[in-house]
């Protein structure tokens, strides 16, 4: 099955590519391998804002992460033409806006991680780190970023 077959049979329509905030790609691709810019979570075309255990769940979180993964997907698609020129997700990293106590980070990311496996297979098996930070660009509460090998 082709990963735009995935995406229909789960019922996702990936995005374009969106406007970067600052000084920055969205994208940039040395050789075989495209690094994604950080992408924040989204809700109703805003920034999904709130902290992770003080306004928001680690399920509100996960699903956070799980938007932004579809984004991050849009932008790949846009980077390489066709997803199914993917020959790895090397690596994600994610940033959960979090309180001091919060310790469920991983937990929030698997909502992104989760999601690539389920899309890609043995091919979406990626390294990680998630880590807790005071803060992320417009009060977003997850950022996320991630590394792909290409064909």
């Amino acid at each position: 099955m082709s990963i735009e077959q995935k995406l229909q049979q789960l019922g996702i329509t990936l995005p374009p590519v969106a406007v970067p905030a600052a000084a920055y790609v969205p994208f940039v691709q040395t050789g075989k391998l495209v690094f994604l810019s950080g992408h924040i979570a989204r809700k109703d075309g805003k920034p999904w804002v709130g902290q992770l255990g003080k306004n928001l769940t680690t399920q509100d979180g996960q699903a956070a992460a799980r938007a932004i993964a579809i984004d991050l997907l849009g932008t790949l698609h846009a980077a390489v033409g066709d997803l199914n020129k993917v020959k790895r997700i090397v690596k994600v990293m994610s940033l959960v806006n979090s309180t001091p106590d919060y310790t469920e980070q991983h937990l929030v990311t698997n909502g992104c991680s989760d999601l690539i496996g389920e899309i890609f297979g043995e091919a979406g098996k990626h390294a990680r780190s998630a880590f807790g930070v005071a803060q992320i660009p417009l009060g977003a509460c997850v950022e996320i970023e991630l590394i792909a090998e290409v064909e």
